[in-house]
């Protein structure tokens, strides 16, 4: 099952290229993918024929008890057939449905397969976890889908909408799966089937779920997003909105209601929903006039009869439910495809425009027939025979209650209500197909020059989706023996359900009668009931709501931005401060804390207390001091005695790295300083800035409280104790900072240097935007565009390759001496550090903070050309490397039979150097040796590099107007 997702999923990832390079017709080799999928679950039936499943479970992370646990049972093999089933003869349509020039083909396809793959591993999951994150994809692939032309209002409106009100009700589940999950002491679905928990909190958590299945569904009051979605492609429509995503909420109610359906909201909660919904989709269906759209709020009202029939709770209700599952599928996805096929024939869906096109089309209009009166319950369609049973388990439930609590008059209410849906269902079938096929009278009827015949490939998914609904009708006794274990699971009712197409003369049967009837008649008096629903009709709807409350979110993001966000960074930090001290403050005050003292030693050395003295005056300073420059620098010297409290407490590593920041963030803030004010501000001492002195004092006092609350709070041993040992045998070096960054804990190195890649985009993003300059420059090009100076000499005794770009007054010849001997030693020195900092400090961090210090002075003493000169490379292209071998030494174990980022400790024995131990975890500490290169190289070539061309640009710019000047009194 893994490999059958997985193998979508390539196909996803290969769709695009094999689009571009074969055309349409990669789409029916992607169909192969899918179709292999339904000839699994066919092969598959024998081992389902009597209740077995077929299971697979794959370690993915051990420690945190994590698996990708999947499971065939006959739900889930309905479920597979219909997802792959329909998903393969879709894909084999769009070969036919898009031309030949559509742009976005490549990408469609794709995403269409990769829906695919979701919506499989959706129905096979058998970890609640794991069904979520194939939920989510399927929302996130159905916003794409449906914005498939992003370039129309209406698509990218439609996408939003489908994409908030799913998420939303994705978010609420997300809420109960993890209660539900944490209640049953597993994630695992069929044990929380087996032993479902109780308690208050499992039945909101239950209702939670329940949210997101209504709203992936389209149900009350979220039903309104399924028909915006209509501005999809019609293959979408017929493949998401038919037969697979919005059955996500009905299979997973089906699933839950074995375990769950006796909870009291559970009934409630699922009929009256699902009964209204009917109605309301019904009624909704009868006043549209564009095909595609009247399927719409047909599917709106079936999904509302299919909701009822699996959250009953009762064997006859989710036999019939499963069945009618299947059977909507069948002639729902032919209807949209018949649909593509008529708006690709006559150039329109509007039924008031389309006359006589069943003459043109015969086979069309049969395909349309058999499908529509499958929908409503015509024998002997599987519509009809599921539809039979659903009123003979609905008949049961008013009569006998069949075991669900439900009184007499919420049954018959329920009965009713499902034959006036059942009603509204057949007219609006009959107005499907008379609207796409008769002939109108008034309205011109489409000539054989006017219609663009349909190729028999292009007609044969819908032909070949109908006549599975026709054959489907006369298999029921084959589909009950099927579908037995599924309804098996469910207490026995009052009689024992059976699909067939004659049951007898019986109250259910009669009520299907009367349903077509009642069908024929709202048909025939169309006109009456649409001016009697226009009149009845509420003046706001469930999307007007939506649309309402999105502007009112909107509105309330602005006036709250504008109430707060004004600009000021000082009124910024005083709201963050005055938090801090209220609530963390309010804490460390009423808990009083200091009960029992402190606990704490003032220094352990006399060494610690000189430091701290320090570093306290050094704050004050630079809290006290009016020039930046002389504020940066105090503040660089309270890290630097961080730095030596470290070496004091015996940690050289940490020490070294924070020399090593310290001396970056101090050198970046003086390459921003330098366009800034020399002073901070020239304004006397009033009193706001006593306040701000006072909130200081007040945050230092709580930051100091909580630091010493954090000291004597622990109660467990630190997880820093079991280091040692694996530090050794697991990690093979010494060094326990730099074994726990590229061993231990490597997962979260991994995270932190991807953090640095974006870190280090978003600089140079921001910079480009400001200056609106990015990259390297080049010498020559500078020397050759700079205005020629009478007063600048030319230049001697140069000492760096970009030299001669430094204005000779500008230049220090001793620095510039100092950085070509120095330079190659310091990265020596760099590489150095990355190779020995498994068992000595240093490391792949403190290795590239080396060498981007190099690169710093190397900037400072020429320039920014000089700094070319020094690492003629790109920024990015040094991040991506590093990123990508980081990445791939994690990846490469796994060839080996290893896990993710574990690394292989080597020995061996070599002439002239003798014992070499070599860990692989080096080529991992290389990527993060590029990485803060690339890092360095990209900040020093925007707040340097950047800033300087900017200020040079301005500088001649001034020249040019004082030249300028100059003539014009001359």
């Amino acid at each position: 099952m893994l490999a059958l997702i997985a193998a979508h999923f390539v196909a996803a990832a290969l769709a695009p290229a094999l689009v571009t390079w074969l055309g349409r017709r990669a789409l029916l080799l992607l169909a192969v993918v899918p179709a292999a999928g339904f000839a699994w679950a066919a092969a598959m039936t024998g081992e389902l024929r009597d209740g077995g499943s077929v299971e697979q479970r794959v370690r993915w992370v051990g420690s945190l008890g994590l698996e990708l646990s999947f499971r065939l049972t006959t739900l889930t093999w309905v479920m597979t057939l219909l997802v792959t089933g329909v998903g393969a003869l879709v894909l084999a349509y769009c070969a036919a449905y898009f031309r030949r020039d559509d742009a976005g083909l490549p990408r469609f396809a794709g995403l269409l397969t990769a829906f695919a793959a979701a919506m499989l591993g959706l129905v096979l999951a058998d970890d609640l976890l794991v069904l979520y994150v194939f939920w989510e994809l399927t929302t996130v692939l159905s916003y794409l889908l449906i914005g498939h032309n992003p370039e129309r209002k209406a698509n990218r409106r439609a996408a939003l909408q489908a994409l908030m009100v799913t998420t939303f009700g994705g978010l609420a589940m997300l809420v109960g799966v993890i209660v539900i999950g944490q209640a049953a002491g597993t994630y695992r679905i069929s044990d929380v089937l087996a032993n479902p928990p109780g308690g208050d909190a499992v039945t909101v958590a239950v209702v939670l779920v329940l949210v997101g299945a209504v709203s992936k569904s389209a149900l009350m009051p979220f039903h309104f997003w399924l028909p915006g979605a209509m501005a999809a492609p019609t293959p979408v429509s017929a493949y998401l909105h038919a037969a697979a995503m919005v059955k996500a909420g009905v299979y997973l109610v089906a699933l839950f209601a074995p375990a769950f359906a006796g909870l009291l909201p559970w009934r409630p909660l699922l009929l009256t929903l699902g009964v209204l919904t009917m109605l309301l989709g019904g009624l909704r269906a009868l006043r549209q006039t564009d095909l595609k759209l009247l399927l719409a709020y047909g599917t709106v009202s079936q999904l509302g009869f299919l909701i009822v029939l699996v959250g009953a709770g009762t064997r006859a209700a989710a036999l019939g439910g499963v069945a009618m599952l299947v059977a909507h599928a069948l002639f729902k996805a032919t209807l949209f495809l018949v649909v593509g096929l008529v708006d690709r024939a006559a150039g329109t869906r509007d039924l008031r425009e389309l006359s006589g096109l069943g003459r043109r089309l015969p086979l069309l209009m049969w395909t349309s027939i058999l499908a529509a009166a499958s929908m409503a319950a015509i024998p002997p369609l599987a519509g009809f025979v599921a539809k039979e049973t659903a009123y003979a388990a609905a008949v049961d439930i008013a009569e006998t209650g069949d075991g669900t609590g439900i009184g007499a008059f919420a049954g018959w209410a329920l009965v009713a209500g499902l034959a006036v849906g059942s009603a509204l269902t057949a007219a609006y079938s009959i107005r499907f197909v008379w609207g796409a096929f008769a002939v109108k009278s008034g309205v011109p009827p489409i000539e054989s020059r006017d219609c663009r015949f349909p190729t028999a490939g292009f007609s044969a998914t819908p032909v070949l989706l109908s006549f599975g609904g026709l054959a489907l009708g006369f298999l029921g006794p084959v589909e009950t023996e099927l579908l037995a274990p599924y309804a098996e699971l469910f207490p026995a009712g009052a009689h024992e359900p059976e699909l067939a197409l004659w049951h007898g003369v019986n109250l259910a049967l009669l009520l299907s009668v009367a349903s077509v009837l009642a069908g024929i008649a709202l048909f025939r008096w169309r006109d009456r009931v649409d001016r009697a629903e226009a009149a009845l009709a509420p003046p706001a709807d469930a999307e007007t709501a939506y649309r309402a409350m999105m502007r009112g979110v909107d509105r309330l993001a602005v006036e709250v931005t504008g109430a707060t966000q004004r600009g000021s960074l000082p009124s910024y930090l005083a709201v963050i401060f005055l938090v801090i001290v209220a609530v963390p403050g309010g804490v460390l005050v009423a808990g009083q804390l200091w009960a029992d003292g402190p606990g704490v030693r003032a220094w352990d050395s006399i060494g610690q207390a000189i430091v701290g003295a320090i570093m306290i005056a050094a704050a004050v300073l630079a809290a006290r001091s009016r020039r930046r420059l002389k504020a940066v620098v105090l503040a660089g010297g309270t890290g630097y005695g961080m730095a030596m409290l470290f070496i004091l407490h015996g940690a050289p590593d940490l020490a070294l790295t924070q020399v090593l920041v310290e001396t970056v963030t101090l050198v970046i803030f003086v390459l921003v300083l330098r366009r800034l004010p020399t002073y901070f501000s020239d304004r006397p001492l009033t009193k706001s800035r006593w306040w701000r002195i006072g909130l200081g004092v007040a945050v230092g006092l709580v930051m100091s409280g909580l630091a010493l609350a954090a000291s004597g709070a622990r109660t467990a041993d630190p997880v820093s104790e079991g280091f040692a040992e694996p530090a050794v045998s697991y990690g093979g070096g010494y060094n326990i900072v730099n074994v726990t960054l590229v061993d231990i804990r490597a997962w979260d190195t991994m995270g932190e240097i991807s953090v640095l890649v974006v870190a280090a985009t978003g600089v140079a993003s921001l910079i480009f935007l400001i200056t609106g300059r990015t990259g390297r420059h080049r010498p020559d090009d500078a020397i050759a565009s700079a205005p020629a100076s009478s007063e600048r000499r030319p230049h001697r005794n140069l000492w760096l390759r970009a030299g001669r770009t430094v204005a000779p007054e500008g230049r220090s010849i001793l620095f510039e001496v100092v950085t070509r001997l120095a330079f190659h030693i310091v990265i020596v020195f760099s590489i150095y550090l990355l190779f020995v900092g498994h068992n000595s400090p240093g490391g792949g961090f403190a290795g590239g903070l080396v060498a981007g210090l190099a690169l710093m002075v190397r900037y400072l003493a020429g320039g920014r050309h000089e700094l070319d000169e020094a690492a003629p490379v790109d920024a990015g292209l040094v991040l991506g490397i590093g990123l990508f071998i980081a990445t791939g030494s994690g990846l490469a174990p796994l060839a080996f039979g290893g896990d993710v980022l574990q690394s292989a400790i080597v020995d061996l024995s070599l002439p002239l150097l003798g014992e070499v131990h070599f860990v692989t975890s080096l080529f991992f500490d290389v990527g993060v040796y590029l990485v803060v290169i690339g890092l360095m190289l990209d900040v020093l070539r925007s707040l340097g590099g950047g800033v300087d061309e900017q200020a040079g640009d301005d500088d001649d710019a001034d020249a040019g107007e004082s030249i300028e000047t100059a003539e014009g009194v001359r």
